[in-house]
């Protein structure tokens, strides 16, 4: 039997069979490696996200399982109900703890995944004292977050820029998903350039070469003539969706032909669920696997990110990949210095429209509704660029290049 090159334990509190997040990025990465020849093994958490509960058959403190012929350890940690600052913290604590005193065996190289920081920062310290080579990858800034939300000059924000350049500078090399993520960890957080890498993202929804479209609308209910415009994905603070909500309510008011969807989950999903009770031009999807959710959103005509006002740089949307991928236009209802608004201006792939303005954002969409042929350049471009910067086998092979390269 051939050796394997390397031995890598990842240690991510999430990974499949979560839908969403950073979970199907984690896992195909896993994969790609193991496919490559690399001895692969992951230390994880239970299903979570973005339910916010452990997922039905997930009992007991710790367990273990193949998926998709990976070897995975799961470790209990607590779960909140509502995710705030404090109760997501005690959530990766207790990933953390459980996560270090279980049995590692001897991995040439361990690699950490943020979010969640903190128990990545426990899983460097363990790895770091054993004398274990470490890598982290970057999928949120927390400190980022915390200055675009408390201030830049906070005690909690300068409290948490510390921590992270501490965590980070600490670790043999930092994979980052976007350039202005590397800018921020080099000038503000203070990490050598030259342990910092930046490999992005990709799509990690499969396009069937078989589709039928209307059919697919049909099975979602959607009638003919309506304008589609569907948010995937999370259902959380920082999305701000009571947006869509109101711009669903003014399409109602005007009699407009657009029907905003929000497929997905989240803690914010029943609240947004009981604002938009009543409202004919907006309707609910529970998460779907793979296959489902791909087809929603080819089914879709307009695509849409919606962000709060001050998020900037705090994290770029995973959905982005996956709607670039589908070849339908991107509508980003996002601040003009924003991550979102950069990927929006290089793809080349949707319009920005301000935040938290349910009548432009409304007005954006009727106006891509209306005209066709720039819809259609607009997805071509985006699918484009997504076959020519977002591969998941260019990734694939650029994470492995960093883990091996690292010291």
């Amino acid at each position: 039997m051939t050796e394997p090159l390397s031995t890598v334990l990842v240690v991510a509190l999430n990974y499949a069979p979560e839908p969403t997040g950073n979970a199907p990025y984690t896992t195909k990465l896993v994969e790609g490696l193991r496919s490559q020849g690399h001895d692969v093994r992951v230390l994880t958490g239970y299903p979570h996200y973005p339910w916010w509960r452990v997922q039905d058959g997930y009992t007991g403190l710790s367990r273990t399982e193949l998926v998709n012929s990976v070897p995975v350890r799961r470790v209990r940690h607590t779960v909140p109900a509502a995710p705030k600052t404090l109760s997501r913290l005690l959530m990766e604590l207790t990933f953390g703890l459980h996560a270090v005193f279980v049995r590692w065996g001897e991995p040439d190289t361990v690699l950490v995944v943020s979010p969640a920081l903190f128990s990545s920062g426990l899983a460097v310290l363990k790895a770091r004292l054993r004398g274990k080579r470490v890598a982290i990858w970057v999928q949120d800034l927390y400190s980022r977050g915390l200055e675009e939300t408390a201030g830049k000059r906070s005690i909690m924000s300068r409290a948490m820029r510390r921590v992270e350049s501490a965590i980070l500078s600490s670790c043999g090399s930092v994979t980052v998903i976007h350039d202005r993520f590397q800018a921020y960890v080099v000038d503000e957080l203070k990490v050598p350039r030259s342990k910092v890498h930046v490999v992005r993202n990709w799509s990690h929804v499969q396009l069937p070469s078989q589709f039928d479209r209307a059919l697919t609308r049909r099975k979602l209910d959607w009638a003919e003539g309506e304008l589609i415009a569907l948010h995937a994905g999370n259902m959380g603070v920082k999305q701000g969706l009571e947006n869509v909500v109101e711009a669903a309510r003014l399409a109602s008011a005007l009699g407009s032909p657009v029907k905003f969807v929000l497929l997905g989950d989240g803690n914010r999903r029943a609240a947004l669920e009981e604002a938009g009770a009543g409202i004919p031009n907006l309707t609910f999807i529970r998460p779907m696997d793979d296959a489902a959710y791909s087809a929603a959103l080819r089914a879709a005509d307009v695509l849409l990110v919606n962000e709060l006002a001050d998020v900037r740089e705090m994290s770029v949307p995973s959905k982005l990949t996956s709607y670039f991928a589908t070849g339908l236009p991107v509508v980003a209802a996002t601040h003009k210095e924003s991550a979102t608004s950069d990927e929006i201006r290089l793809s080349e792939g949707g319009v920005r429209v301000d935040p938290e303005r349910p009548s432009v954002l409304l007005r954006a969409v009727e106006t891509l509704g209306a005209d066709q042929e720039r819809a259609r350049e607009l997805g071509a471009n985006g699918q484009r660029y997504a076959l020519r910067m977002l591969s998941a086998e260019a990734a694939i092979t650029a994470h492995e290049r960093v883990l091996l390269s690292h010291p």
